[in-house]
Order: C-alpha cells, then sequence, then structure tokens
C-alpha cells in the first residue's frame, strides 16, 4: 500500500474528530493522528514481507 493520500487523511481524521466530540481548535492535532495510524496500518499490514519492503 502506497503512502495514504491527503483524501484518505482527511476522510480519516474527520472521523476521528467527530468521535471525539467535534472539540474545536484541534485540527493539527486530529490530522496528525489520522496519518501517523494509516501509516501503521500499512506497517502492520499482512501482506508485507521482508521481500516487499
Amino acid at each position: 500500500m502506497a503512502e495514504p493520500t491527503e483524501e484518505e487523511i482527511r476522510t480519516y481524521a474527520h472521523q476521528l474528530w467527530e468521535k471525539a466530540g467535534r472539540p474545536e481548535g484541534r485540527d493539527k492535532e486530529f490530522w496528525d493522528l489520522a496519518e501517523q495510524e494509516l501509516r501503521n496500518q500499512d506497517k502492520s499490514s499482512p501482506l508485507r514481507t521482508p521481500d516487499n519492503l
């Protein structure tokens, strides 16, 4: 899986923000969290092996 796209990060950050009760002024925090979680999903993918890193 490639790096997450801006749209994927935006969508996931919005979902996280809504789950947290829509707090104001924390856009960057949710963007960073979404980006990190999406990148970590890729690293833990069962399809990744030493041959395809």
